[in-house]
């Protein structure tokens, strides 16, 4: 098993941004486990048959660029760590939204991403679940 990010895993693309985030659109979930709120949605349309995700972090709530960085980097790291927890070849879209006011420290960040991607892959591939 390879720790490495990829940059097939990073979610780009306005298009496919957009659609994520768009209520209107059928299949786009979210859930929320403070500091982290989850955006995902299936996407059978891409090539690439990965989770792709984005971490995005509001200068709304976190005002210092250093800060920002500081919890992008801890998101990222999180979820580098628990991507196991969804399944290789599930073609999912994740957005992962901070939603605290302050900083939170590793091991906060870290719980809610593996109760996040267990949500996800509970919600997505429930069958996959059932025979571990």
């Amino acid at each position: 098993m390879s720790f490495r990010l990829y940059k097939k895993e990073k979610l780009r693309g306005e298009i496919t941004v957009a659609r994520l985030f768009d209520r209107s659109v059928e299949g786009n979930s979210s859930a929320l486990v403070f500091p982290l709120r989850v955006a995902f949605r299936l996407n059978d349309r891409r090539t690439v048959k990965c989770p792709q995700f984005l971490v995005s972090i509001p200068k709304k709530r976190l005002r210092h660029a250093v800060d920002r960085v500081k919890m992008r980097r801890r998101v990222r790291e999180a979820y580098r760590l628990n991507r196991h927890l969804l399944p290789t070849d599930l073609p999912v879209d994740i957005a992962f939204i901070y939603v605290a006011s302050e900083l939170k420290d590793y091991a906060a960040v870290e719980r809610a991403v593996t109760r996040l991607l267990t949500k996800i892959s509970q919600t997505l591939a429930p069958d996959s679940n059932d025979n571990q």
